[in-house]
């Protein structure tokens, strides 16, 4: 079997790649033509080019243009007939992207232009993300072209708002394309032809959605600080609660306003500043809500348990079980953690904190000094609030592992 590499082509082999994509090109009626010597000169120079080889011998190229730092362009994915379907072309094309920023803030568009008539290459765009969101008319032959982009987000489409267009009735395809929530996203077979199918996607109100999530996380925060001062308040009436558990819940009763404070600016951006930081804004309030308020309630409830009551059975019970749940939460989708990329650091620190409840009643219970245990629950939460703020990007730049769209339930 070939031993399949690739690597960035270097100017010098201009010639030699300009003749094997029009040979690789031109066998295959529905792919798209090969660039010119000028183009993929330019985009050497001003763009990326990638070489698929197997055993040295060049099988696929894909080659790129970044006209600013906002836009690439992508010219050409071929690969040599006796090949194809192997999955060389998404390979180097899957390079290409994932050297591109992680943050949706940042990272650039990406679109190609093929012709209505070049099938194999609109089936492979469709097949990696792309979607046809527009039509071009070609200055040259009055022909049509598609433009195709890449698909980041993900969005919901509408099942009853799908139709077929035959290839060979282009003014119905440039009908279909003229909302801008209609898009082409795939190319099926019918008796007389092929045919595009189009598909209508769900338009989002981006106001209205963050004007929501503000909300809740002002609700959220609202609850959670009500309940923490009520504890707190009842740790000053009685003179069995642990010193050291007050003031893990004074720093969670600061943590918690500041996030409601967060929450608020969020609202206050969100209808005057227009600064285009609401995500930035909601992952500061996110987790300091969660690490200075939800994760410092949880882990001190059983130890307030094990100082007030008699029974260290249940003491025992009650922290195993919230230890277990707080590690699944944890490790579940729904954590702020599962929002980031995990690190070993990370990770240490969360099977830390889902073992505090445990600890903590331990040194309780076998009147061991507890003091240690309340620092190091400070510290340990204290750091991973430091290490989602300062160390990682936004939330929504986590990578996703999911369709390209969905149909809403």
């Amino acid at each position: 079997m070939a031993t399949l590499s690739t690597r960035a082509a270097l100017s010098s082999e201009l010639p030699e790649l300009h003749c094997l994509l029009t040979g690789w090109t031109e066998s295959e009626p529905t792919s798209a033509a090969a660039p010119t010597r000028q183009v993929l000169h330019h985009v050497l120079a001003h763009g990326r080019v990638r070489v698929a080889e197997a055993d040295g011998v060049p099988v696929g190229c894909v080659a790129v243009e970044t006209p600013s730092s906002d836009h690439i362009r992508l010219h050409v994915v071929a690969v040599r007939p006796d090949v194809r379907r192997t999955g060389i072309g998404s390979r180097l094309l899957r390079e290409v992207l994932d050297g591109l920023p992680e943050s949706p803030g940042e990272r650039p568009t990406i679109s190609a232009v093929v012709g209505t008539e070049e099938l194999r290459s609109a089936r492979f765009l469709l097949a990696c993300g792309f979607i046809g969101a527009r039509t071009l008319r070609s200055g040259q032959d009055d022909g049509v072209r598609l433009l195709f982009q890449h698909k980041v987000r993900i969005d919901y489409v509408d099942p009853d708002a799908r139709h077929l267009v035959p290839v060979s009735l282009t003014d119905q395809l440039l009908e279909s394309l003229e909302p801008a929530d209609h898009a082409v996203t795939g190319v099926v077979a019918l008796a007389e032809g092929p045919a595009f199918e189009i598909t209508r996607f769900e338009q989002d109100d981006p106001a209205t959605l963050q004007s929501g999530e503000a909300a809740a996380g002002i609700s959220f925060s609202g609850a959670l600080l009500a309940a923490i001062t009520f504890l707190l308040g009842i740790s000053f009436t009685s003179d069995r609660f642990p010193d050291d558990v007050r003031l893990i819940l004074i720093g969670s009763t600061f943590s918690t306003m500041l996030s409601l404070i967060v929450y608020a600016s969020a609202s206050g951006e969100l209808a005057r500043i227009r600064a285009n930081s609401f995500g930035r804004i909601m992952k500061w309030g996110n987790v300091l809500s969660e690490y200075g308020g939800v994760l410092p309630f949880l882990i001190t409830l059983p130890v307030i348990y094990a100082g007030v009551g008699d029974n260290r059975w249940v003491t025992l019970v009650l922290a195993f079980t919230l230890s277990v749940a707080i590690g699944g939460y944890e490790w579940s989708e729904f954590s702020i953690a599962h929002r980031f990329r995990h690190t070993g650091l990370g990770v240490t620190l969360m099977a830390l904190t889902a073992a505090f409840p445990l600890l903590g009643v331990a040194a309780v219970t076998t009147g061991t000094v507890s003091w240690p245990w309340a620092l190091l629950v400070i510290v340990t939460l204290m750091l991973r609030t430091w290490l989602y703020l300062a160390r990682h990007g936004s939330e929504a730049g986590i990578a996703q592992h999911r369709g390209q769209w969905q149909i809403r339930a």
